[in-house]
């Protein structure tokens, strides 16, 4: 696979793009514009799309976005008119995505952009075996009692999916798309992507990277509401793993 930059003109007017930056985004107006310039400088000189998916936000981050296309030709925005959640912004955004390598990000900035192309890089040199490269963060810049959950979260879930990964809610993620097309969507699904990945027999690894402090906005989530839907996750997660059959090679006559 080719990452190099097309000859002549912006990557959106030149070619179809190998590598799609996908960013789910609810309520981030103060921090959308700076990410998205972030992702165009960490990207330049490789052919690139930027996908935002603005997931019914109520304030104006998607006005603010369709402003900045102006700016960065390689910048599209997708909407939901409903809110339907994180991994339905992912899933959304993948499916509209004309790269053959997807980067998700959180929309908050808190994930750091220039990362992502190193995480791409591992992901193409691994071969096609390789499903998914995901992001570990160092220094979580969140509130004690958001680390501790989410310790005491990944914990329990390697423990019970044996999934290799320490830290499965980083949102910093690359994967092919067509390998994530294969896996079974539901709710959540963006934080069991090493066990499903693992589950269509594909291998996973993982790179250490930034974590920012957040500068505007509001963390949708808590410890609370993120453990009274992880009890269910979990058990439909563990029932997908106990019901793959593997048949180990496919052929041809």
């Amino acid at each position: 696979m080719s990452l190099t930059p097309a000859a002549g003109g912006s990557p959106a007017e030149t070619c179809s793009p190998d590598v799609s930056i996908v960013v789910p985004v609810f309520n981030e107006e103060g921090a959308a514009v700076d990410l998205a310039r972030e992702i165009a400088r960490a990207f330049a000189g490789r052919r690139f799309e930027i996908v935002f998916v603005d997931d019914a936000s109520r304030d104006g981050t998607r006005a603010v976005l369709a402003a900045l296309a102006a700016e960065i030709p390689e910048l599209r925005v997708l909407y939901h008119q409903h809110n339907a959640g994180q991994s339905r912004a992912v899933r959304t955004g993948v499916l509209g995505a004309r790269g053959a390598v997807i980067v998700t990000l959180d929309g908050d900035g808190q994930n750091d952009p220039a990362d992502a192309p190193r995480l791409v890089d591992r992901l193409v040199a691994g071969g096609s075996e390789l499903g998914l490269v995901g992001g570990r963060r160092t220094k979580r810049r969140d509130s004690a009692a958001k680390r501790l959950g989410s310790r005491f979260g990944n914990g329990l879930r390697r423990r019970l999916l044996n999934d290799q990964a320490d830290d499965t809610g980083c949102g910093l993620k690359v994967f092919r798309r067509d390998s994530f097309l294969r896996l079974p969507y539901f709710d959540h699904m963006h934080r069991y992507l090493p066990a499903l990945m693992l589950r269509e027999g594909f291998q996973i690894a993982f790179e250490n990277v930034n974590h920012r402090p957040r500068t505007s906005g509001a963390s949708k989530y808590n410890n609370l509401g993120r453990a009274w839907v992880s009890i269910s996750d979990l058990m439909g997660v563990m029932w997908l793993r106990a019901r793959a059959r593997d048949p180990q090679a496919i052929g041809e006559v």
